[in-house]
């Protein structure tokens, strides 16, 4: 999927978030969006996603060099974030099947097999309430991930995970990541090590 920014800026009140932002991702390709906490890159995630208006400038997406108007981006994407909630009191199964209704999955996979890729065969039964803010973010990732969408959108993606969370993240992202583009949010060098190239969210000020 390839979405053009140009000259693009978002303003809340009289305070400049970001401004004059010209920039292309291209399909199948990977960038980060990094910059201190509070400088704008969940906020331009949100625009990316058509999910927030920009207040200057453009933003185009397009797949297969077909024009996507704003209202129907949301078919195209997937994100995983942390201030996005899951349906607590459904369990991991219940959840992804769910899911499944508005977004399908990555072909020959069942949701079976994504709760074993994500370590909670022995949760899958639980209510999501009762899990650790680490199992939640498995689930998370795991609803964004095999989705069958060509722009993933991942803002500070292991949020709450420990260093096997870390390592699965990595893992889903090599395994099931090809091909589609990939836009990561965050300070931590560790989530987007993957990425080709960088955006400096300051730099746009």
């Amino acid at each position: 999927m390839r979405i053009t920014l140009s000259d693009t800026g978002k303003r809340f009140n009289r305070d400049w978030i970001f401004r004059h932002l010209t920039y292309e991702f291209l399909p199948g390709q990977s960038y980060a969006i990094t910059g201190p906490n509070g400088s704008g890159k969940s906020t331009l995630l949100q625009i990316i996603s058509a999910g927030m208006a920009q207040s200057e400038g453009t933003i185009a997406w397009h797949k297969n060099k077909t024009s996507i108007d704003a209202d129907d981006v949301f078919k195209s994407i997937s994100i995983a974030a942390p201030y996005l909630e899951v349906i607590e009191e459904m369990t991991a199964i219940e959840f992804l099947h769910f899911h499944h209704q508005f977004k399908k999955l990555l072909p020959d996979i069942s949701i079976k097999e994504i709760i074993r890729l994500i370590g909670l065969e022995k949760a899958a039964n639980k209510q999501i309430r009762y899990f650790s803010s680490g199992m939640k973010q498995r689930i998370k990732l795991a609803q964004a991930i095999f989705s069958d969408v060509p722009l993933l959108l991942l803002d500070e993606p292991c949020t709450n995970l420990d260093a096997a969370g870390y390592e699965l993240y990595h893992n889903l992202i090599t395994g099931y990541g090809k091909g589609r583009t990939i836009i990561v949010s965050s300070n931590d060098v560790n989530e987007y090590s993957f990425c080709g190239e960088v955006i400096t969210i300051t730099e746009f000020k």
